[in-house]
């Protein structure tokens, strides 16, 4: 028998695989959705400053600034936070308790005239900050995440399986604006 096809063979083959290999590494690079489910943007929502999408349906977080009728910001209460369920024909629904309570609540504190410190219920661990820009006269929320500074557009929480109470959170992305080069991005954070 000879071996020198069969060499040649298994060269080609061990391309070919690296080459299926490196395509679909960069498919799934470039990849924006990193869930099989396709979410829908959020448009036209009033004073949103971020919103939240996750596993397992489309259902939308939305995250708005809370106005007053004076139409000054409620500094005790700053963010209103709802639902846009899009799974159930683009309803808008309050959080119920727990969900305001342990899951996608905010909690917030004000530090100064124009700026509040926020964080999840859920997750102390991500500061946020919410804070006027002179630029424009518009309140946004920032995020320091891996060394960046973020002016926060959406979060999408990659879940998969778990439960209510334990979800199995593989990571969360970021995607924003970068402070310093003014171009949007995407940063990902392991959730422990």
């Amino acid at each position: 028998m000879n071996k020198l096809p069969f060499k040649n063979f298994r060269k080609s083959l061990i391309v070919v695989t690296m080459l299926v290999n490196i395509i679909s590494g960069n498919l799934l690079a470039q990849s924006k959705n990193p869930s099989p489910l396709h979410f829908p943007t959020p448009k036209n929502i009033e004073n949103m400053v971020f919103y939240i999408q996750r596993d397992p349906n489309i259902n939308t977080a939305i995250y708005a600034i809370n106005y007053q009728e004076n139409g000054k910001i409620d500094k005790s209460n700053p963010i209103k936070a709802y639902w846009i369920r899009y799974a159930e024909k683009g309803e808008k629904k309050d959080f119920n308790y727990l969900q305001r309570k342990y899951a996608y609540g905010i909690e917030s504190k004000a530090s100064n005239n124009e700026e509040f410190e926020l964080q999840f219920v859920s997750y102390k661990k991500l500061p946020l900050t919410l804070k006027k820009i002179d630029s424009d006269q518009k309140y946004h929320v920032f995020v320091n995440l891996n060394q960046k500074r973020i002016q926060v557009e959406k979060i999408f929480v990659r879940i998969e399986g778990g439960s209510f109470w334990l979800p199995n959170v593989k990571y969360a992305e970021v995607t924003g604006i970068d402070a310093s080069s003014n171009k949007t991005i995407t940063e990902r954070m392991l959730l422990k």
